[in-house]
């Protein structure tokens, strides 16, 4: 089986630093979690822009495993703007659909609501393995309505010892 996991990395880093207990994400540890237990075989690691401040992180997070992304921005207004990758995250989705590329199903890593009909539009093309929040206190309530095996929350006990 091979999954693919789109990773909201914004979602990501501030849903476990805002949590009640705020912990880290091991990113090796992660990546293997996503290999091991979902079958991903490519994870796609999305961010706001480009920062050379922030180099260092970008290298970690590739020679963790993942395929980076950034979402395109005018210059002009990279001061003023939040990273936002939703509409990138499922066009690129909606892309590997459309072209027939060889996979089982998606894994998502985010908590916004924004993905709700994509990820209806998913489940009922049984092209969907799994969602994962990073955090139950910000996970969109749009969600209640998933099946419990299809969501599950990073920041319970077992899985956060594996990724933390």
């Amino acid at each position: 089986m091979k999954n693919i996991a789109f990773i909201d990395g914004q979602n990501l880093y501030m849903g476990t630093k805002s949590s009640d207990q705020p912990w880290e994400v091991d990113l090796v540890k992660f990546r293997k979690y996503l290999q091991y237990k979902y079958k991903v075989d490519e994870a796609y690691y999305f961010l706001g822009y480009v920062q050379d401040e922030n180099e260092d992180l970008y290298e970690k997070i590739q020679k963790s495993g993942y395929i980076l992304k950034f979402r395109e921005h005018n210059p002009a207004m990279l001061g003023t703007k939040k990273g936002n990758v939703d509409s990138d995250i499922i066009f690129y989705i909606m892309k590997k659909l459309y072209l027939k590329e060889d996979f089982e199903r998606i894994v998502l890593v985010s908590g916004d609501g924004d993905y709700k009909m994509l990820l209806d539009f998913l489940i009922e093309e049984d092209k969907f393995a799994m969602l994962l929040f990073p955090n139950k206190k910000f996970a969109s309530s749009l969600y209640k309505k998933i099946k419990s095996d299809h969501k599950t929350f990073l920041e319970d006990t077992d899985v956060r010892k594996k990724i933390s």
